[in-house]
C-alpha cells in the first residue's frame, strides 16, 4: 500500500482535498466552531502519513500544487473590501489605530515569552510572523533567519485557533462592533481567521481582509526592528 502511495504523483493533492472534505462535512454536520476544516484536514493528513508510513516529501509532491494558489486566495480578499469602502473611509483612524494596537501586542508577547523561556534567536524570530498570512511569515522568517517550517506551523496553528475560539472571546470581552470584530480576527489570525470573520458578516469579512494587509505590512517592518532585541 505505501508503495502505491508512493508513485501516486498526485496522491498530496487527493489526500488534502479528500481530508478537507471531511472536515467540512463536520462541521456543517455538528456546527461546532472545534471542527475546523483546516484542523480536521491537518490532523487526518497527518494520521495517514503516519499509518501508512508515507515520507513528507512524497505527500508534497503531489499537495505543493495548492500552495501555489495561496497567494492569489489572499489578493482575492480585496473584493470584500472594495465593497465596504465607505465604511472604511469613515473608520480610518480607529482602523489602522486597532491593526497597529495588534501588530505591536503580538510583538511584544513573542520577545516575553522569548525572555521568559530563554530561547534562542532563531527560535525568536522564527516566532515573530506568527500572526501574519503564510505568504508573508515565510518570506519574513527566511531574511531574518529563522526556521521556516516552523514559522509556517505557527501560522497555521495562530490562524486555526482565531477560527475556533475567536468569536467566544470576543463575545467573553463583549466586543459587538463589527468594525472592532473585523480587525481582532483579522489582526491576530491573518486569512484563516477572516474565514470566520466572513462568516460574521459582510463588515467583519471586509476589515479583516484589510487587517490582513495592513498587519502583514507593519508586521515586516515591526519584525525587522524586534529582531534585534535578542
Amino acid at each position: 500500500m505505501t508503495d502505491f502511495l508512493e508513485v501516486s504523483v498526485f496522491f498530496g493533492l487527493f489526500l488534502s482535498f479528500l481530508s478537507y472534505g471531511a472536515g467540512v462535512y463536520l462541521k456543517r454536520k455538528f456546527k461546532l466552531s472545534i471542527f475546523n476544516p483546516l484542523l480536521i484536514s491537518i490532523i487526518l493528513t497527518i494520521l495517514v502519513l503516519v499509518i501508512f508510513r508515507v515520507d513528507y516529501e512524497v505527500y508534497y509532491d503531489g499537495a505543493k500544487y495548492i500552495s501555489y494558489l495561496l497567494t492569489p486566495a489572499t489578493v482575492c480578499l480585496a473584493i470584500p473590501l472594495y465593497e465596504q469602502l465607505e465604511t472604511l473611509k469613515k473608520n480610518w483612524k480607529a482602523i489602522i489605530i486597532g491593526i497597529t494596537s495588534g501588530v505591536l501586542t503580538s510583538l511584544v508577547s513573542i520577545l516575553a515569552m522569548v525572555v521568559l523561556f530563554e530561547l534562542s534567536h532563531e527560535e525568536y524570530v522564527t516566532l515573530l510572523p506568527k500572526s501574519i498570512t503564510t505568504a508573508i511569515g515565510m518570506d519574513v522568517s527566511a531574511e531574518l533567519g529563522g526556521y521556516v517550517s516552523i514559522t509556517v506551523a505557527v501560522i497555521i496553528i495562530t490562524g486555526v485557533l482565531g477560527n475556533v475560539i475567536g468569536e467566544a472571546v470576543l463575545k467573553l470581552f463583549r466586543i459587538t462592533d463589527p468594525v472592532a470584530k473585523g480587525i481582532a480576527l483579522g489582526t491576530a489570525s491573518h486569512a484563516i481567521g477572516t474565514s470566520k470573520a466572513m462568516e460574521l458578516g459582510e463588515v467583519e469579512g471586509a476589515l479583516s481582509s484589510l487587517s490582513i494587509v495592513v498587519a502583514g505590512i507593519i508586521t515586516v517592518v515591526g519584525a525587522s526592528v524586534f529582531a534585534q532585541f535578542i
